[in-house]
């Protein structure tokens, strides 16, 4: 028997077993006796304060990463002794930090310390893959431990919070920022929210090894108007609270110490100044104790928004609840005169910086204001061995394996292999967007991973066959922050005929195309989300050769394949891998690692479908499902005349190198009643040829209801390993809770009365049954 081995994963000490796995809120720790300690450290210091100092809490300006001897000579420096500033952001480097920390605690009057917040969105120097790689993992708790690696590294080189996690529910390809996020789903994306917080901030805020997290972006920034980034957002109430709030809500009850607002409107008022939204919902409703923080620059937005001038939008989003300015230095500037006009309270500012002093407490900084930051600890911790031996193994479970004709997948050694694309040598591009703090240079190009395991009993060739685009302009575009797309100046169809030339002498093709890292991420909103013609034009050209090709698909969002789904004989969508891309690609290709990630979002078959999700409510004039399978046109049904209504790959799709079969669903109660439980499984069983892992999904469907209900909802998923032939019995306990939905009055409850229960290997490759629940 073949044996496909999870590498790294299953076989080093320190990878987190589930016994390991967080399983209580941050606040655990916060006795009474604690927070009555804490209450009365704060408010005695808080009676010390001038007003001057109060508001200097609030103020979180951008480091631009100090250079030796800026501390204190810098203008930062200056406001730092005045108490003018709360926190930093964008240093890096224990020394540094320590080095403002030092001008804080020993010029400052109060001796106040800094927080200092980094962009930790997907690793700090040891890089996974992007949120929306991590969740096709569909594994919490791989998610969980790829963020306490973040937070260790960071935290041992001086960062003590960290803007993360992404909680945005996003249906819309075209926003760059859903690679920040996990998806489309609620119920997903709250369970990877809380497995972030726990990872970040785990048992107890004072260790050292653990870090602040912020839960963004707050609220529905996924969910802009076509796909534009900081556009509008406009919805129902019961549609944010049943499909865009749950995971903002599972990290607040998750304990996430922060929040940060969002650049969008909500209700016709910016989410910054939306008192609705930071008090009455956050705090009012979930019971959030942490403090919220803008978004970069996000109160001065306001005044574009048309919401008034400087000094007026600071007093809006005060009194919204925001209680630290990113950059912006609008309450550092105007709160004085608005507290003298009346127009906000000393009440209101007070308690802004007690939230602000709470979290520095709760992080130990009073004891110890240079606890964070260690360099001979940063030297042993970071970018070590053991963290990209855990980045390895995470990229390689996040690839979805989308096709395999053949069973062309996985390689064997030997022969000449012919690795072609514009993004096989680039490893500048491997973490993907927001990879603030890692040093790219480090990254493993696809090139340098197959070279380095197989290069001794394999040849591999090489040629790049085109650019990311044809469009150089649009190149100088995509390469943001440094990450270069290695635009090659020769006529296109001389790159194009030298990679043809390559593939004649080869094997096997092994095809690495798709975006590169900065086409999507923050400001990366595309209007088309094909593959570069570029690029299809050389696969075109490739399948010419008559040789197999196996694609290896970089992305950051769901694109549309239809026009090159049929061509290569193998899919795989490696996303943005991290650190140990080339590695861990390396790892999928030769069946080190079997695939088992599952789609977090659904992809479309053309742009015009978009948004498409499985979870959408039905119209009064569904098409049939015969006509649906068929992708046949039915005239006054709800269709298209042009295209299929179904996705091209579905939410939950992923193939595996072995094959499953599913038995029939069995079901312990058909009529249940009242407060019970149901169980429903399946037997699983391996029927292929290697060991290998499947995410089992849960979804139910609430057939009548008071409101429309979806046609299917995601409530609970496993990722079952099973060696070759074995069986295993999946089963999932179904509650009320499961039930619950807030309705047209934003009660949230359960209806009595029938539902469907579906077990299957995606979101529409299930098998049925229904119950009866009454009350």
């Amino acid at each position: 028997m073949k044996k496909l081995v999870l590498v790294a994963a299953l076989a080093l000490s320190h990878v987190v077993s589930a016994q390991e796995t967080v399983s209580k809120p941050v606040q655990s720790y916060q006795t009474q006796q604690y927070k009555t300690k804490k209450e009365a450290f704060v408010n005695s210091l808080l009676a010390k304060m001038t007003l001057d100092e109060k508001i200097g809490q609030l103020n979180l300006p951008s480091a631009g990463d100090f250079t030796t001897g800026q501390a204190q000579n810098s203008n930062i420096g200056k406001k730092i002794e005045e108490g003018s500033v709360g926190g930093l952001f964008n240093i890096k480097g224990a020394e540094k930090i320590r080095a403002v920390q030092k001008v804080a605690v020993e010029k400052s009057r109060l001796k106040i310390p800094l927080i200092f917040g980094m962009d930790v969105i997907h690793g700090y120097e040891t890089t996974f893959p992007i949120p929306l790689g991590l969740a096709a993992s569909w594994d919490m708790n791989l998610i969980q431990q790829t963020a306490r690696v973040a937070a260790s590294e960071a935290s041992s080189d001086g960062i003590s919070w960290t803007f993360s996690p992404m909680t945005d529910i996003s249906r819309e390809p075209r926003w760059g920022r859903i690679s920040e996020g996990s998806g489309e789903d609620p119920y997903l994306g709250s369970e990877i929210a809380k497995a972030m917080v726990y990872g970040y901030q785990g048992k107890d805020l004072s260790l050292k090894n653990t870090i602040l997290a912020c839960v963004k972006h707050f609220a529905l920034y996924g969910a802009g108007e076509a796909g534009m980034d900081y556009n509008t957002v406009d919805m129902s109430h019961v549609r944010m609270f049943n499909e865009y709030f749950p995971p903002y809500k599972a990290a607040v009850d998750a304990g996430v110490g922060t929040v940060m607002a969002s650049f969008n409107e909500v209700d016709g008022i910016p989410a910054t100044g939306n008192r609705w939204l930071q008090t009455e919902v956050l705090r009012n409703q979930w019971g959030f104790k942490g403090f919220v923080v803008s978004d970069y620059t996000g109160i001065n937005e306001m005044i574009d928004h048309g919401m008034g001038d400087l000094q007026q939008v600071s007093a809006l989003a005060l009194k919204a609840g925001i209680d630290m300015d990113m950059v912006g230095e609008g309450f550092l500037t105007t709160l004085k005169k608005s507290l003298q006009e009346g127009k906000v309270t000393q009440a209101e500012i007070d308690l802004a910086a007690k939230r602000v002093l709470e979290a520095k407490y709760d992080l130990g900084l009073f004891d110890d204001p240079y606890r964070y930051g260690d360099p001979k600890a940063a030297e042993k911790e970071v970018y070590s061995l053991k963290n990209r031996e855990i980045a390895r193994s995470a990229a390689a479970q996040s690839v979805v394996l989308m096709k395999n004709e053949n069973n062309v997948l996985p390689l064997k050694p030997g022969g000449t292999v012919a690795v072609i694309g514009p993004l096989v040598n680039n490893a500048l591009n491997m973490a993907g967007t927001w990879s603030v703090g890692a040093k790219h240079s480090n990254s493993v190009s696809l090139m340098k991973g197959l070279q380095e395991n197989f290069g001794k009993n394999t040849k591999f060739i090489s040629a790049k066959g085109a650019n990311i685009d044809y469009s150089e302009k649009l190149e100088n575009i995509y390469a943001a922050h440094g990450k270069l797309t290695d635009r090659d100046n020769r006529p296109a169809d001389v790159i194009l005929k030298e990679a043809v030339e390559v593939a004649k002498k080869s094997d096997v093709i092994v095809l690495a195309i798709g975006e590169s890292a900065e086409m999507s991420g923050e400001s990366s909103s595309r209007t088309e989300i094909d593959i570069p013609k570029s690029q299809v034009d050389l696969l075109m050209e490739l399948k010419k050769t008559g040789k197999p090709i196996v694609m290896v698909l970089f992305t950051g969002r769901p694109l549309a394949l239809t026009n090159v789904k049929e061509v290569p004989d193998a899919i795989l969508n490696v996303w943005f891998p991290g650190t140990e891309a080339g590695h861990a690609i390396t790892d999928v290709l030769y069946g080190k690692v079997n695939p088992s990630g599952k789609l977090p979002v659904t992809f479309p078959r053309s742009l015009g479908q978009v948004p498409i999700y499985y979870n959408h409510k039905n119209t009064g004039r569904p098409l049939n499902s015969e006509k649906v399978d068929k992708c046949e046109y039915e005239r006054f049904r709800a269709n298209y005349m042009d295209e299929c209504n179904t996705p091209l790959y579905p939410f939950g799709y992923g193939l595996s190198y072995t094959t499953f079969s599913y038995s029939d669903m069995k079901v312990s109660n058909t009529n249940p009643k009242g407060d019970t439980s149901v169980t429903a499984s399946v037997n699983l069983r391996n029927t292929g040829n290697y060991d290998g892992s499947e995410v089992v999904q849960l979804y139910i469907r609430d057939l009548v209801g008071s409101n429309t209900r979806p046609v299917k909802e995601l409530k609970g998923f496993e990722k079952a390993f099973l060696q070759k032939g074995e069986s295993k019995t999946v089963t999932f306990t179904i509650t009320p809770e499961d039930l619950k939905f807030y309705n047209h009055e934003l009660k949230f409850d359960w209806e009595p009365g029938e539902f469907e229960i579906m077990i299957g290997t995606n979101s529409a490759d299930v098998s049925k049954t229904k119950i009866n629940w009454s009350k």
